[in-house]
């Protein structure tokens, strides 16, 4: 059955009747979709504001490998400077806060290994740290031993040492500290 003219010029101009309904309900829709969206949204900072200063204790170290103590507190000491508005103090006395913990494990792994020989070709190193930090004026435990762990992998075919992969282990697990001393949302 086919239409005429007329019966399709009448088509169109009951579907023009329907487009400006349906173009403000898809409008409707839209906005309250972005709006149901952005409701979750804040402008609160992620960390706490009434810390100002922190004092970093040295890590304790429950390894056996020495020196990776040093590696984690340095590290760590930076990246809070660098990453968070808090500034380091080196007095106890002078902090609002200190941050402390122990480093409970230094594992290394091969990753990879020559096929004729067996050598190692990559290594890789795994820290686990507990973790606490004390806000010294209420005593309130912002951080209560939480533990923490990042791994490095390293080549000693590219002439790196263990040195040069707990150095960069270290610093992965200062990252994952200081995302820690974020507020929850």
């Amino acid at each position: 059955m086919t239409k005429s003219r007329g019966q399709m010029t009448e088509d169109r101009g009951q579907m023009a009747d329907y487009l400006p309904s349906t173009f403000c309900l898809l409008s409707s829709v839209s906005c309250l979709l972005f709006l149901v969206g952005c409701a979750g949204y804040s402008n609160k900072s992620l960390y706490p504001k009434d810390v100002a200063t922190v004092y970093v204790e040295m890590f304790d170290n429950q390894s056996f490998r020495r020196g990776i103590e040093f590696e984690l507190t340095d590290a760590l000491a930076k990246r809070i400077e660098a990453q968070t508005p808090y500034k380091i103090v080196t007095n106890r006395d002078k902090a609002d806060t200190v941050i402390s913990g122990q480093i409970v494990q230094a594992k290394e792994s091969v990753l990879t290994t020559e096929r004729q020989i067996g050598r190692a070709l990559e290594k890789n190193i795994e820290l686990r740290a507990v973790v606490s930090w004390k806000n010294l004026r209420t005593g309130e435990l912002l951080i209560d031993n939480k533990t923490v762990s990042a791994s490095a992998s390293y080549s000693e075919w590219q002439s790196q040492s263990f040195a040069y992969g707990s150095t960069l282990a270290a610093n992965s697990l200062a990252e994952r500290i200081v995302e820690l001393m974020r507020s929850g949302w």
